[in-house]
């Protein structure tokens, strides 16, 4: 059983329920829902096939519902296809228009005003590449192209340079989180994040539309001054991805391994999930094998300790969806037979009596170390919130993490944390007879085998649903 997760992209290619069931069976923990394309109708289809297919495989995936976020857009221009000639100059405009190689428009109204002379633009992932020249601060902006090539309609523009005055969610993101939110989305990604004020915004949003939501928030990284403000994001962020495209425009593309090795340390050691995505198996949407180095990204992921990876185009528009996956299945399975990816040494909780997570934390800590120490086959929590799941997670331990839960919803939400196998639980009797029931649920189903030892972690009185506080190593007989 693979502990690393898999992110998939739903999109023309893989929406129906037979390609949804075909990537599950083959590793797929989690359907990512881009909100960039397709309308709520599309969407409500996805959500319907991916609870079809759950239901019928009696599998959790979760659901990722990933706003646009402003995202920065050139207009349509003549032909679907202009020539843009390096040392020409040419005139960028809020003012919508056809494009020509002397005349664009951009969808963003505050462009003039935002915008300084030597600063870059980038176009289409940074194909493309103009520098500003000038700005009349109202609707037009004079830029040279230094780097030329054909421009087709509707390419994404980047602003390395530019402190840009958008709003983090836009009227459309509004839209599609109230929807999101109706579906009971696992997952909500929010775009182009800049600091942990986009996150507590976004949180609060949440709360307003609706007050008993439960979907976490997944802060993407792929601005440069959200890596200035990075220890406040992870800090109110529920979960990372490292957005690796958008963020190797706007950053130099040699930093990019080193932020994300940064990224993953610094998430694992607060206990926050983290995905690693954009172009990882991308050869893929076409051929029937990855490159060698796309096997070497994903698995240098894995060994880097992410919890999850991710396919985009290789899944939404690629000509074999449950291949893809089928592919990075086997990459993860390969790695985590390596025993250096287990056993993170992280530090104890400090003592602080006046943290209220300070006993669960240190009840996972002795876990981990315990399972560690004593070569366990599985550390069993119950949990009512999850948290336990993410905490024990985070530790990285050999022992596999079996979750028993009568919360449902949670189950599929920890569908993308490192490791993590949750179950359906709504018994409650006596501590002992609860262990001894759930001893016996993974016996018969082949999770444990006799004379493996086990440690079971739960909050006694289990009625309370409190806080972990109890430990306990056993063998199953």
């Amino acid at each position: 059983m693979k502990r690393t997760k898999i992110v998939v992209t739903l999109g023309p290619a893989s929406s129906s329920t037979e390609v949804i069931e075909g990537m599950v069976a083959a590793g797929a923990d989690v359907c990512r829902i881009n909100f960039s394309h397709g309308s709520h109708n599309n969407v409500l289809e996805q959500i319907k096939n991916i609870r079809a297919v759950n239901k019928k495989l009696d599998a959790h995936t979760a659901i990722l519902a990933d706003l646009q976020g402003p995202k920065l857009r050139i207009g349509l221009v003549e032909n679907n296809g202009v020539e843009l000639v390096a040392g020409k100059e040419m005139i960028i405009t809020t003012k919508e228009c056809l494009g020509t190689a002397e005349r664009i428009y951009i969808t963003y109204p505050q462009f003039p005003k935002d915008v300084k002379a030597g600063e870059n633009i980038l176009i289409d992932d940074g194909k493309l590449l103009l520098k500003v020249i000038s700005t009349n601060g109202i609707d037009e902006v004079k830029a040279v192209v230094s780097h030329g090539g054909v421009l087709s309609s509707k390419k994404g523009v980047n602003l390395p340079n530019t402190k840009i005055s958008l709003p983090c969610l836009t009227e459309k993101d509004i839209k599609d989180l109230e929807f999101a939110l109706d579906q009971n989305a696992d997952w909500i990604g929010l775009s182009f994040v800049r600091s942990a004020a986009d996150i507590i915004e976004l949180k609060h949003l949440i709360q307003n539309i609706n007050p008993n939501s439960k979907a976490k928030v997944i802060a993407k990284i792929e601005k440069p001054e959200a890596i200035l403000d990075i220890d406040n994001i992870i800090k109110e962020t529920d979960a990372i991805m490292v957005a690796r495209g958008d963020l190797g425009v706007e950053i130099p593309m040699q930093e990019v391994p080193v932020t994300q090795k940064m990224l993953v340390r610094k998430c694992l050691e607060q206990s926050k999930p983290v995905i690693i995505a954009t172009q990882m198996m991308e050869s893929m949407i076409t051929n029937i094998s990855p490159t060698r180095a796309e096997v070497n990204d994903v698995a240098n992921s894995v060994m880097d300790g992410a919890d999850a990876v991710m396919l985009s185009a290789e899944t939404s528009v690629g000509h074999h969806p449950a291949k893809v996956v089928e592919a990075m299945t086997k990459i993860i399975e390969h790695i985590e037979e390596e025993s250096t990816i287990y056993n993170r040494d992280n530090a104890a909780p400090e003592l602080n009596l006046h943290n209220d997570r300070f006993i669960s934390d240190s009840i996972c800590y002795t876990a981990a170390k315990m399972a560690q120490r004593t070569k366990a086959a599985a550390i069993i929590t119950m949990t009512h919130s999850g948290y336990t799941a993410f905490k024990l997670s985070s530790h990285r331990p050999k022992a596999h993490i079996y979750v028993f839960t009568d919360n449902y919803r949670i189950l599929t939400t920890l569908n993308l944390v490192w490791g993590v196998k949750g179950f359906y639980y709504d018994k409650s009797i006596s501590t002992d007879h609860t262990i001894a029931d759930i001893k016996f649920i993974l016996k018969k189903n082949g999770y444990v085998v006799p004379n493996d030892l086990i440690i079971n972690i739960a909050s006694v009185p289990l009625s309370d649903k409190g806080k972990s506080n109890m430990v306990k190593l056993s063998a199953v007989e």
